[in-house]
């Protein structure tokens, strides 16, 4: 609905009602399946949203399996204040390792910062697995200006913002794309995180992509 009416407000012509659209879609069985939330059992007391992008980075994991019986792993960085994808990586019928882990933070800090290092701390958050949390790791990121942080054990929902993301590629990309195999797949996630930088709405960011809400607040700062 937003992304149709960003269409048309860019063409000049008035925005639709959301509840008409949605009518028709459901007559024509074109909606999406659901996003249902679960409310948590355990409560997550710490502040994962930040007032500005590059304060602090959050990073997941994701898992699907091809027809072929191909599994496709992969680990991405994004930015907890405008929700873009900065970095990813991807590996199939393997785990992700220290290495795949290291290059994506560096590619990080190259994409936001143009060079080697931050110039100012930037918290890197992930969960407790083996690749985030070896010594290598740790030393090799803290090079680049970030401080290694680590969610409490048994608490995915203390990484909320990755958790969300991995719904929303799944629910929006994964599930409705024929998943042949992993050749095919590996030349479409490019694709996937691309269209969620610039065209998917965020409801955490007033509804627009993130990289429109990044121009927008280059554009008033």
């Amino acid at each position: 609905m937003a992304i149709l009416n960003r269409q048309l407000r860019t063409s000049g012509a008035a925005p639709v009602n959301h509840k008409r659209v949605y009518r028709i879609m459901r007559a024509q069985n074109l909606l999406l399946a659901r996003h249902y939330t679960e409310r948590p059992d355990r409560a997550h007391n710490g502040k994962i949203v930040t007032m500005r992008s590059n304060l602090r980075w959050c990073s997941g994991g994701l898992e699907f399996t091809c027809w072929n019986g191909d599994i496709v792993r992969g680990a991405f960085i994004i930015d907890t204040h405008d929700r873009e994808i900065i970095a990813w990586c991807a590996v199939v019928n393997a785990g992700i390792s220290g290495s795949d882990v290291r290059d994506m933070m560096l590619a990080a800090v190259e994409a936001r910062f143009a060079g080697h290092r931050a110039p100012h701390q930037v918290e890197m958050l992930s969960d407790n697995s083996s690749a985030y949390i070896a010594k290598d790791t740790c030393i090799f990121v803290r090079q680049f200006g970030l401080k290694p942080c680590f969610t409490p054990v048994k608490s995915p929902q203390s990484n909320g913002i990755s958790e969300a993301f991995v719904n929303t590629l799944k629910r929006a990309y994964v599930n409705i794309t024929p998943l042949s195999d992993a050749v095919t797949v590996l030349g479409l996630i490019a694709g996937w995180f691309e269209d969620y930088n610039e065209n998917h709405p965020h409801s955490g960011l007033k509804m627009r992509s993130p990289r429109e809400f990044i121009a927008a607040q280059t554009a008033t700062a």
